[in-house]
């Protein structure tokens, strides 16, 4: 294992251990997304990638001290070995749910895999290896200040690096003119525009003066909204970054929103309320995912139950969500509009916009039937007065 000079186990403390120039060591364990590994080795330029490899899938975490860049290199080498294709193919593809939940547990193992490389970082947020980059401004953004030092998995930390980056560049938003909207890490990146662009066309009710945008993330649609002319808009979110991220949009976009931590609904009635809950039921393996997976359709679900209530008496509440889930058999195509009636609303409307994404034009991709089928909608909901709600 190159420099590897001994293993050690480490206690279940947000910590990780390692034996290194004869003694035992301890540094404090950073990750969103894993718990520190049993076993760690130290590693370095002399590593081979197939070491490397046959260590991570065995559970035993790599702590790099070589060049920064060769870890890099490194990390794509083993994911190379883990995205080889098999020597044979099973006879039969699975499809629907079973397709999508092997998938996942694919895409975690591979994660699980890649995140054994870790590298050291020393107090300030200052990585010691030869030619790492300047990383404490983005991991200041993304972690806060920090006196002491840790261990991240480099792929963690180059994620870390890439949200710095979009945070810094901005991701330009059509629907707002070519305004850009700053994403902030750990909260979801409009780049995916369907979902923006079908509330920036959806006909505004007549009357409108106010507006709820419930779960707003980034604050992008908060932002459509309020540049479309409604006066007093609410954005809410429960995720301490995404209110910090939203706040700092609207003020760059000098917008008149008002961002509240709040589980789904602030205080009030509005005449037009908007949500674009996470799309698929299921539970997120990281904090990014909590915009894709809504473990048991738990914001959907309180979205819907709410409205009627939270809705002024000729108001509309607009849900946008694609239905992927549909196509993988996550949710049955009878049930959103069983759960619009069970919720006292009626849909009067629905616009609809096929998917832009690259994965629903890659047809190596495992998903491709469910992606290239999927629609997002959105639903023009109003409180039911015995009207028939259309079905889909």
């Amino acid at each position: 294992m190159g420099a590897g000079q001994g293993q050690a186990d480490v206690s279940d403390e947000p910590a990780v251990g390692w034996f290194e120039d004869g003694r035992d060591r301890r540094a404090r364990w950073r990750s969103e997304t894993a718990p520190p590994p049993r076993r760690v080795t130290v590693a370095d330029d002399g590593t081979r990638a197939d070491d490397a490899y046959r260590a991570a899938c065995e559970g035993t975490a790599l702590l790099w001290r070589g060049d920064f860049q060769n870890a890099r290199q490194l990390v794509q080498a083993v994911a190379r070995r883990i995205d080889a294709p098999p020597r044979k193919r099973k006879k039969a593809e699975p499809s629907g749910a079973q397709a999508f939940h092997l998938f996942r547990q694919a895409r975690a193992q591979r994660a699980r895999t890649l995140g054994m490389v870790l590298v050291p970082v020393e107090a300030g947020h200052v990585v010691p290896l030869r030619r790492a980059p300047d990383v404490r401004d983005a991991c200041t953004e993304a972690y806060g200040p920090c006196d002491e030092p840790y261990v991240v998995p480099l792929r963690e930390l180059l994620g870390v690096i890439g949200a710095h980056e979009w945070r810094r560049k901005g991701v330009p938003v059509p629907a707002l003119g070519g305004d850009r909207i700053h994403p902030h890490y750990g909260v979801f990146s409009p780049v995916r525009g369907e979902y923006v662009d079908l509330v920036a066309r959806a006909p505004i009710p007549p009357g409108v003066t106010s507006a709820f945008d419930i779960g707003t993330g980034t604050g992008v649609l908060a932002a459509v909204l309020a540049r479309r002319g409604v006066g007093r808009i609410v954005a809410t979110d429960l995720d301490p970054r995404a209110l910090a991220c939203a706040r700092e949009n609207v003020e760059r976009l000098q917008v008149d929103v008002d961002v509240v931590q709040a589980d789904l609904y602030p205080d009030g009635r509005a005449g037009l309320i908007v949500c674009n809950p996470p799309w698929l039921p299921a539970k997120p393996a990281a904090p990014l995912e909590r915009a894709v997976y809504d473990p048991g359709g738990r914001m959907l679900r309180g979205f819907l139950d709410g409205l009627a209530d939270r809705l002024e008496p000729d108001g509309e509440g607009w849900l946008v969500l694609s239905d992927l889930a549909e196509h993988l058999g996550l949710r049955a195509r009878g049930d959103l509009a069983a759960a619009f009636a069970a919720a006292g609303l009626r849909a009067v409307d629905r616009l609809d916009a096929a998917p832009v994404h690259p994965k629903a034009a890659d047809a190596d991709d495992p998903l491709h039937a469910a992606r290239a089928a999927e629609v997002t909608s959105l639903w023009r909901l109003r409180r039911d007065s015995g009207g028939r709600s259309p079905g889909r």
